[in-house]
This record gives C-alpha cells, sequence and structure tokens, in this order.
C-alpha cells in the first residue's frame, strides 16, 4: 500500500511489479490466503470481470452461497477451485480491472495466481499430466518420427485410443487435438528464401524468426509464410529456435524453469540482436512471454532486458515494415472476408489490434475482429476436468465469428483458431466452416505465395 489518495478506478496504464519469487517469502501459504482474501474482497466488491472467465463466477459463487454473505464466509480450501479456473489470460488486469497497480489497492489477479501455484509447487502439489504435456519440445521430438500415427491416435473419430487417453491421461475425447508434422519449420525454413532485391526493406532490415514449439511442431507452413512474406519485402531472414519460451512452464507455477528458459533464449537471440538484427515471434503466448513475463521474472538480466525491447509480434512487425518502408505492391482481395480471433495473449502485449492491422492493408477485403475469449487457454482446453469449461466460455466468441460470415478464420493464438473451429461444428454447417490460418498466412495468400 502506498500514501497516495484513494480513488475509485485508475486512469492510468496499469503496470506491473517484478515477481520476487526467489524469495522465500514469496511461497508463504499464508501470506499468499491473506493476499487472496484480500483483492478476492475487492473482486467482490466491484464484479467487473464476472463474464471473463470462469474464476470469477466461481468466486462470486462462492460468496453469495456462504454463511455470511461475504469473502469470511468463503472456506479457504475453496481457493483452489477459483485458481484452478484462472488461464493467465491477463484480461482482467488488462482490460477490466480498475485497481491495477499504480492503484493503491495494487491489484494483479493473475500473478496473484501465479504465486498461489508457484507456492502449492513448492509444497509438492503438482499436476502429473500438465507437466508432461508441456514438455512441449520433448513431446515434438517424439511425436516427429512417428507424426501419422500419433495423428491417427489422437483423432476425436478414434473412439478406442480417446478413452484410452482419456483413461490414462485425462484428456477430454471431445477436445481437438494439434496434428504434428514430420517436417517441422526448422527443418522446412533450414535455407531461407533469398530477401528480395526489388523489396522497399532491402538492405534494411533483417529479421531473426522466433519459430515457437507450437508453430515449429505443429504448424510449420506458419513458418514458411512469415520468411516468404519477410523476404518479399526485402528483409532478410533466419529462423532460429533454441527451445520453448516456458508458457506451459509458466501456467503450472515451475518459475525456476521459466527463468532457465529464459536465460537460455535470450542469450541466443542476443547475440543476433547484437549484429543488428530485429527478433520476430509467430504466436501471441511467446510474445508476450519475451517481451513481459521475461523481465518480470530477471528484471537484473540485460539480455532479457534487450530481447524485450527487439522483439515484435510478426504481425506488428509487417505493420510496422508498411509504415517505415512501405510494401511491395501486388496483394490481391480474400475473397469471402477474414475475421479475426483478437488473442488474450495479443491484447496483453497492448500493442494494438495489429493482426487487423496487418490484414486491412489488404485491398477489398472485409475484416472482422472479434475480441471475446476463446476459452482454451492452453491445456485448460483439452483436460477432462476443463475442457467443458472452456467450450461454455468459447461460445459467445464462436457465435461472433458465425454471425461475421466470413469465409476465413485466424487468431494471432493457433490453439484459439483450433478450439474455435471446434466450437463452430455447433454453429455452421460444414459446408459453411471458415478456413482457419495464421494472420500471416492470410496475408501470404493474398500475395500469392
Amino acid at each position: 500500500m502506498t500514501d497516495q489518495p484513494h480513488r475509485e478506478g485508475s486512469l492510468e496504464a496499469p503496470l506491473r511489479h517484478p515477481l520476487d519469487w526467489r524469495s522465500e517469502a514469496f511461497y508463504d501459504r499464508a501470506a499468499i490466503e491473506a493476499e487472496m482474501e484480500r483483492v478476492f474482497d475487492i473482486c467482490h466488491g466491484c464484479r467487473r470481470c464476472f463474464n471473463l472467465c470462469d474464476s470469477f463466477p466461481r468466486l462470486f459463487d462462492l460468496i453469495d452461497e456462504g454463511p455470511t454473505g461475504e469473502v469470511d464466509g468463503v472456506d479457504k480450501a475453496d481457493y483452489r477451485k477459483v485458481a484452478d479456473a484462472c488461464t493467465l489470460c491477463d484480461m482482467c488486469f488488462m482490460t477490466k480491472c480498475p485497481y491495477v497497480p499504480p492503484h493503491p489497492w495494487n491489484v494483479d489477479f493473475p500473478h496473484m495466481i501465479l504465486r498461489h501455484r508457484a507456492a502449492e509447487r513448492k509444497h509438492g502439489t503438482r499436476q502429473f499430466v500438465r507437466d508432461q504435456l508441456g514438455e512441449m519440445d520433448r513431446n515434438g521430438r517424439l511425436a516427429k518420427p512417428v507424426a501419422p500415427l500419433a495423428n491417427w491416435a489422437s483423432e476425436r473419430k478414434n473412439k478406442p485410443m480417446r478413452a484410452l487417453m482419456r483413461a490414462t491421461a485425462g484428456i477430454d475425447p471431445d477436445a481437438e487435438l494439434p496434428k504434428w508434422h514430420s517436417r517441422t519449420a526448422e527443418d522446412l525454413c533450414r535455407k531461407p528464401p533469398p530477401a528480395n532485391p526489388a523489396g522497399p526493406a532491402f538492405g534494411k532490415r533483417k529479421a531473426v524468426i522466433y519459430a515457437t514449439c507450437f508453430v515449429d511442431y505443429n504448424a510449420p507452413s506458419t513458418a514458411v509464410d512469415a520468411l516468404s512474406v519477410l523476404a518479399l519485402q526485402g528483409v532478410e531472414t533466419q529462423l532460429v529456435y533454441p527451445e520453448c519460451c516456458g508458457m506451459p512452464q509458466l501456467e503450472a507455477g515451475d518459475l525456476p524453469e521459466v527463468a532457465a528458459r529464459a536465460e537460455k533464449v535470450s542469450a541466443e537471440l542476443g547475440r543476433w540482436i547484437a549484429d543488428g538484427w530485429d527478433v520476430v515471434s509467430l504466436t501471441a503466448s511467446c510474445g508476450l512471454m519475451m517481451k513481459f513475463e521475461w523481465p518480470l521474472i530477471l528484471p537484473e538480466n540485460e539480455a532479457v532486458k534487450t530481447l524485450s525491447g527487439a522483439t515484435r509480434d510478426v504481425s506488428e512487425y509487417v505493420v510496422e515494415l508498411a509504415r517505415e518502408h512501405g510494401l511491395l505492391p501486388g496483394l490481391k482481395a480474400v475473397e469471402g472476408g477474414v475475421t479475426v480471433h483478437h488473442a488474450c495473449h495479443a491484447r496483453a502485449q497492448n500493442m494494438g489490434a495489429k493482426s487487423a492491422e496487418l490484414l486491412r492493408l489488404i485491398p477489398d477485403t472485409q475484416v472482422t475482429v472479434v475480441e471475446r475469449c476463446s476459452g482454451h487457454g492452453g491445456t485448460f482446453g483439452v483436460m477432462s476436468r476443463t475442457h467443458e469449461i472452456a467450450m461454455k466460455v468459447g461460445r459467445p466468441a464462436a457465435r461472433l465469428v458465425a454471425k461475421s460470415g466470413n469465409a476465413n478464420l485466424c487468431s494471432d493464438c493457433p490453439l484459439a483458431c483450433k478450439h474455435l473451429g471446434q466450437l463452430l461444428e455447433a454453429e455452421l454447417p460444414a459446408e459453411g466452416q471458415p478456413r482457419r490460418g495464421h494472420p500471416i498466412e492470410i496475408f501470404a495468400r493474398a500475395y500469392g505465395l
């Protein structure tokens, strides 16, 4: 708390404090419960976040159905029910809460939940399956040589295998799972396309593309199209992927592991930055980690600070190229229009709807933006105990996508796009399903790449 006067709400930009995760006090359960009670009481008196995710309805139901109708009537053992429903999307912090820092009430709900998870983990409470699903690099390397078999086993229509996956791993049989590829983005982009001498950015820009785990193993075409678009503009490119950014580990509260990954990746990419290269991330969650979460976990690390300032989301980067250098002519309208799902982790980067700005550079193309949560949230959308909640949270967004009537759907988050595609099965006939992809893939198609 500070000596600032209390005001109802805050007009200043939200700010975040570094995470004191190396301190033993950070993991003190009594202190965490006291902080949760304080924040929950503020939330109870406000309730602006009731429609964001399932955490807040759970909290308000616990309060309203308790013996006192106040937070003091909620059993502290039930705080975990609220914490378990949080996907760390950051939307309460970024778009709803009037009491975030610098307001003296200092409410940061997602980072409070992160601290709770970190303490639970440190004291021995772990979710084994979530931890294993979060080992993206290991899983990708294992799946690569047997990708067709792995994809066959994970098909929703493969009822026996999906029943087995539910029994052994708790993965919901109805959840659409990502596909694996025998040739990863690193394989396909080992020799990047040459920079186009006629491109407006030729000789002025060079960009190292951080592949991200999902693109490398599950959506390599995104990397291929990103490099092709940038090369067409004259940008010299290279694809680099030291390892996963650690977002799955962040969601699980494993802060030491996230810090280790941040140190390794920032050191590797730092060598490119020192040589004049920009850094471009291909998924919103990884961009958020590199720009914002890593500097809060390692505020003293100069390489992390440098990387934070040098990183751009791929849509953000192309919009920047268009503004500073112009774009090569040749873009053609995307037939049927595009609906852009503005993913939570793109919104949390506070850069604006850059994917929509990117697609509006395409002439004569209708672009509709949907800013409702897809509900997916990493493993949240695939585990049996949370899949139905993920579907419930995502249905309003899917209905807005269906209402737009556009022939194409994209999102800064590939998991969100996949999840919305599954939700649209209940909203649209098979022949009316939009074609799905990443914004940069649609942009590449408009160039005929």
